[in-house]
């Protein structure tokens, strides 16, 4: 008898109401995969955007979501780096379909690292994507160096507060673009500059900037672009698809231009890992909720208001 769960699904495209909770089948994990048993997945911006327009994913119906946290349940032939019972998490499989809002997810097993020791599975769910995001365009793509000027746009956002830890981990001096309200937050993360970008235009503060992380994208590229010294780099996380322009745009200013698509990684999930247990990470958590309420989720998320991450609880 084939067994079942229960995950969310959507039967069309569309807003938040789509996403309803189902009972479909479990899946099973083929050789070198694991089966986990979810005990939160984070919620991320491009869940929404999946949600709406569907993309990559063809027709509904199917099931978003990317970042788990939880527990091996069932090895598939070839796995050598889990037994059943290790606690785990990650972002299987992206940009192809994962299926993260759910009791049950397969893996590579090879895209999945140990959940980091002392943190419960809400906030290893609120790393994967976005520590990802942060550690590939900062470390890999930037090579980020200490003593050098990082502007992090919405530093108080999902990528952007693990950003700014990352980059204050490789020694850098930060600046952060938020509201005024969220200065306070910024400085606690680790900011040393915080710019108000409702108050003022940032490129007119932001100078001599070595790397720019770009999680706005439209006109801050442009803006952002000015505030590099010569040979600096922006790197875009919402272009990837465009990276070519970037490239062209910031070479006419003698600076450099990158589009970064994030891509599951074992070794920085490991990275990221022990910078939490060194306690110079700490993924912030504004608002959980039980994954039937995955609709809710997504309305807190879309009105771009929060600080840190939203992740789902499944039990």
């Amino acid at each position: 008898m084939t067994e079942r769960m229960l995950a969310i699904r959507q039967d069309s495209l569309g807003g938040p109401e789509v996403l309803h909770l189902a009972e479909v089948d479990r899946p099973h994990p083929r050789p070198t995969e694991v089966l986990v048993r979810v005990h939160a997945a984070g919620v991320n911006p491009v869940d929404w955007k999946v949600r709406r327009r569907g993309g990559a994913f063809g027709d509904p119906p199917f099931t978003v979501g990317w970042d788990v946290s939880g527990v091996v349940e069932q090895l598939g032939p070839g796995v050598t780096r889990f037994e059943a019972g290790d606690e785990v998490f990650g972002m299987p499989r992206f940009p192809l379909a994962a299926g993260a809002y759910a009791q049950y997810v397969t893996s590579p097993s090879r895209q999945l690292a140990r959940k980091p020791a002392g943190l419960d599975h809400v906030h290893a769910a609120a790393l994967p994507l976005a520590a990802l995001t942060a550690w590939q365009a900062l470390v890999d793509t930037a090579q980020v160096q200490p003593g050098q000027r990082v502007l992090v746009h919405a530093a108080a956002g999902g990528v952007g507060h693990l950003a700014v830890q990352i980059a204050k981990a490789h020694g850098a001096y930060v600046l952060g673009t938020a509201r005024e309200a969220k200065h306070g937050l910024l400085r606690e993360l680790g900011v040393d500059e915080p710019i108000d970008y409702t108050a003022v235009d940032f490129e007119q503060v932001a100078r001599d900037i070595d790397v720019v992380l770009d999680t706005v994208g439209g006109e801050y590229e442009e803006r952002s672009l000015r505030t590099l010294r010569p040979g600096g780099i922006l790197v875009g996380i919402l272009n990837a698809s465009t990276a070519e322009q970037t490239r062209a745009r910031a070479a006419a200013l003698g600076v450099r231009g990158a589009g970064l698509l994030v891509e599951p990684d074992r070794a920085t999930l490991e990275a990221v890992a022990e910078l939490v247990a060194g306690r110079r990470l700490h993924p912030l958590v504004a608002a959980t909720f039980p994954l039937a309420e995955a609709a809710r989720a997504h309305q807190l998320g879309e009105a771009g208001r929060t600080s840190g991450k939203i992740v789902l609880t499944v039990d």
